[in-house]
């Protein structure tokens, strides 16, 4: 409930929307009452063939009759009080409290109609039909008036859940956006989708309950009751006798709720996480020829999801009948005392006062009325009990991701630097994903500035994590990193990776067109800027002459639209464009051609110079860049020095030159 009641928070910032939908339902409430309420002069008029005028003053007449008579009682009670014994005089005394309470209670009555009178004789009609006629068009002007202010208020209920649902789903992307990559690893995308779409769309329906039913239905039982309290509030507290029993069963139903419905949205997190497996992997699940496997993964999903539905739908399921059954009980308790009370003429029941002067069968039955009437709100809280808690059940979800803080963050005072000149050092880096697993242990290495380093290794060994902690994707869990002797924890992230660039194997595009994709780092960027930077990494032709739109090109999601080549090679020139201190190239070439790689390889010559470049690479062509090679073997740095230096007194490397480059044609020579 707490963190549902921070998305209230939010929700109650656009506060004239919620004033004006309270009021819309505060209206609709009112009217649904005095709807109720024409059932009182139906009754009086029509079953007793008279006018309100009539009614009023049989009324005032019936009132001066009980009050003269009750005046007569009590004169003869204090008379025989006088003559009593002892031992009779409490019974007779009370007797006289009794009546002289029902003779005030028929004073005031009296004194109401007496005031109401004037205005029945001036503006109401004194025939009986003209009467029905006049209390019929009031209640359908009364209903149409209730539909306009009831469409208001949905309409006004609908725009805050969807702005406070709009500035919420605003706020998580925000948020995730600023989370390390350890976060996104730890959960995966899917789990994020399901929190984005899923989790949303249920706090969505959660707060349009809330401002809609929630405060709408509230607010009829309340004007009801109020009505029903009028008439007879003792009546009303007898008829309420199992409150509590209601209250302690929709406390619990609330709580099993909300816990299946937060199972529930973690199965459909899992169901995601299928989904998205199967679909980016599809040419493997084709290839491989595993549509079963997933049919059964996919069917197990949905299976555990659907079991978990049916638990909600079981406790949903109770809601209705039990709310229809203790409000059928609570009507029943009315029914019985208060026919008692009009058959027997009485006031009292068991001894206990029930009214002030004895109920009439038009009240009665407004007083019936008026409980029936808060019958059709709670039945809609059975049909609304579920969406308000598996709102709950989403925001608890999604403030547990909000609330989470990155791990790499920006420092408290950022220290300022120029762009890099100078060198960039590890010292004694050591790195875990997860404890007790170590990556990188002990890394010391220091790049002077407009060198270009190489890191070799097997697959596993940690060359793209070690290159990952120099944007700060991760923290070394101890030792530390430094640019011109600055930590890197010390640097505004902005201004650290304001100097890099980076190009990785797995190449992501955006599903916009070739120019937006390679101006991605720099927005500012002339269209011949691009097009100086896309001719570096040797992209130009391909765009001008194979793309069917040249720079306006719509690549397609993750550029699904290109080759893995083109795809690269724009990685690239959007990475030159970036104009960095630091180039990161993690296995940058390999997915082009030998005719490409040629090219590129003469265009980052150019391009490296004056610059730090970082490459993890198997490609000969590439390790001709590096001015010095690093060999890494299990998380450790085994060795360093140049190609021919490395050959010479490393046997690891032998081997992993022998067994990765020996058989390609090209030479480090070169």
């Amino acid at each position: 409930m707490r963190n549902f009641g921070r998305v209230l928070r939010l929700a109650l910032r656009y506060r004239w929307t919620f004033v004006f939908s309270a009021v819309s339902a505060m209206v609709v409430a009112v009217l649904w009452g005095a709807n109720i309420g024409t059932v009182y002069p139906f009754v009086e008029v029509v079953f007793k063939n008279a006018s309100l005028q009539q009614w009023v003053r049989a009324e005032i007449a019936r009132s001066e009759q009980a009050a003269a008579q009750g005046q007569a009682e009590i004169a003869h009670l204090e008379r025989l009080l006088q003559t009593a014994a002892a031992d009779d005089r409490p019974p007779i005394a009370a007797r006289i409290e009794l009546a002289r309470s029902r003779v005030a209670a028929d004073q005031k009555a009296c004194q109401r109609f007496r005031w109401v009178q004037p205005y029945i004789d001036r503006y109401l009609p004194d025939d009986p039909f003209q009467t029905v006629l006049l209390i019929t068009a009031l209640l359908l002007a009364g209903t149409l008036l209730k539909a306009v202010f009831l469409v208001t208020h949905n309409v006004l209920v609908e725009r805050l859940a969807q702005l406070s649902t709009l500035e919420l789903r605003k706020l998580f992307y925000r948020r995730t956006l600023r989370m390390d990559l350890a976060g996104f690893d730890d959960q995966g995308t899917a789990d994020l989708m399901s929190r984005f779409t899923h989790d949303m769309e249920n706090v969505a329906n959660g707060l349009a309950v809330l401002f809609g039913k929630m405060v709408r239905e509230p607010l009829k039982m309340f004007v009801c009751l109020i009505g029903a309290a009028l008439i007879s509030w003792r009546l009303l507290v007898l008829s309420l006798l199992i409150a509590p029993v209601a209250g302690y069963a929709v406390h619990w139903l609330a709580k099993m709720l909300k816990r299946a419905n937060r199972k529930a949205m973690e199965e459909m997190a899992r169901l995601y996480g299928v989904l998205e497996e199967t679909f980016r992997g599809i040419k493997i699940v084709k290839a491989f020829t595993s549509e079963r496997h997933h049919r059964k993964r996919f069917h197990d999903g949905s299976k555990a999801y659907y079991r978990r539905a049916m638990k909600i739908a079981r406790y949903d399921a109770l809601v209705h009948p039990m709310t229809e059954i203790l409000g059928i009980l609570a009507i029943s308790l009315a029914l019985l005392a208060g026919a008692y009370l009009v058959l027997k003429g009485q006031t009292h029941l068991l001894g206990i006062r029930m009214c002030e002067r004895s109920m009439g069968l038009s009240s009665l039955l407004l007083f019936y009325g008026l409980l029936a009437g808060t019958a059709d709100p709670l039945r809609k809280f059975s049909d609304v009990f579920s969406r308000l808690q598996r709102a709950m059940a989403a925001a608890d979800r999604i403030f547990d991701r909000l609330d989470r803080e990155p791990m790499v963050r920006d420092p408290a005072r950022p220290a300022n630097i120029g762009r890099h000149c100078r060198e960039l050092v590890f010292e004694h880096v050591h790195f875990a994903y997860r404890p007790g697993q170590p990556v990188l242990e002990d890394i010391n290495l220091r790049i002077p500035f407009g060198q270009t380093v190489a890191i070799v290794g097997p697959n596993g060994c940690g060359k793209s994590t070690l290159i990952s902690m120099v944007p700060r994707f991760y923290d070394p869990t101890s030792g530390r990193i430094l640019l011109d002797g600055v930590p890197l924890t010390e640097i505004r992230l902005r201004d650290l990776r304001g100097q890099i660039g980076l190009v990785t194997q797995e190449t992501v595009l955006f599903d916009d067109t070739v120019l937006n994709n390679i101006r991605f780092g720099r927005p500012d960027a002339t269209r011949e800027e691009v097009i100086r930077a896309a001719q570096q990494a040797h992209a130009h032709r391909f765009i001008t002459e194979e793309l069917p739109d040249g720079y306006q090109t719509v690549v397609g999601p993750l550029g699904s639209r290109l080759s893995g080549g083109q795809r690269q090679r724009i990685a690239l020139a959007r990475a030159i464009l970036r104009d960095p201190a630091i180039i990161l190239l993690d296995e940058a070439t390999s997915q082009v051609d030998l005719e490409s790689e040629q090219a590129i390889q003469q265009a980052l010559e150019q391009f490296v110079r004056n610059r730090t470049a970082i490459i993890v690479t198997h490609r000969v062509a590439t390790l001709a860049l590096a001015d010095w090679l690093v060999v890494m073997r299990d998380g450790r740095i085994l060795d360093m020095g140049t190609h021919a230096e490395l050959l010479a007194r490393c046997d690891f490397y032998r081997r992993l030159y022998t067994i990765t480059f020996e058989d390609r044609p090209e030479s480090l020579a070169a």
